[in-house]
């Protein structure tokens, strides 16, 4: 498994940027506040499953590439700590608006639920972006990739579940407290400060 410093970096890392207003836990917040947070656990379940392929997919397709090319290591590191400033400094600068999903029509069918939950997390091309930046360079190719993995994507999970469960029992009051763009963009710069730390951590370990 990671290190307790690797996991250290990870884990307040991921928690205030899964945290931050985005498309999920928008998604949440609305179907919590239509059709109740009992429903929308099956959205949850969707999410969960479709962000859990991003990760795997993002770390086996990277730690691939590190394993047949120990020589782009380096390059991975610098370009993903280049990246991760890069999102920081944009998150630093964001405006401060929530994410706001148009055109919502709410099917309360169990399956409905979960594939638009899962075409939420697997469709954003932001995650992707972010899961390819962000967790390869926590994984140690020099040990057994798959417990590192299986640890990483733990921690994940969990920290989604509680973040999109607290959007989804939210309701108004979290509405009202997120309508405000100072608070927003307070949680922003938390997350981008982060984000410019660990990617110079990154790129010098």
């Amino acid at each position: 498994m990671p290190d307790y410093a690797v996991l250290a970096v990870f884990i307040p890392t991921f928690f205030f940027v899964s945290i931050t207003p985005g498309m999920c836990m928008t998604l949440a917040m609305t179907l919590g506040m239509s059709i109740g947070v009992r429903r929308t656990l099956w959205m949850m379940l969707g999410e969960l499953v479709g962000v859990a392929l991003v990760a795997i997919a993002a770390v086996l397709g990277v730690a691939s590439i590190m394993l047949n090319y120990p020589q782009v290591f380096d390059i991975l590191k610098w370009v993903g700590g280049a990246y991760l400033g890069y999102i920081g400094i944009n998150m630093w600068r964001a405006k401060g608006k929530m994410a706001i999903i148009t055109g919502l029509e709410v099917k309360t069918s169990r399956m409905s639920l979960i594939s638009q939950g899962f075409i939420t997390a697997i469709a954003n091309p932001k995650g992707w972006a972010f899961m390819i930046s962000l967790l390869p360079p926590f994984i140690n190719v020099d040990n057994a990739v798959g417990p590192q993995l299986a640890v990483l994507l733990g921690i994940i999970m969990v920290t989604e579940s509680v973040s999109m469960l607290a959007y989804a029992s939210g309701g108004k009051s979290l509405r009202l407290f997120l309508s405000r763009s100072d608070n927003i963009r307070w949680m922003n710069r938390i997350a981008g400060s982060l984000m410019i730390l660990v990617g110079i951590w990154l790129a010098l370990g």
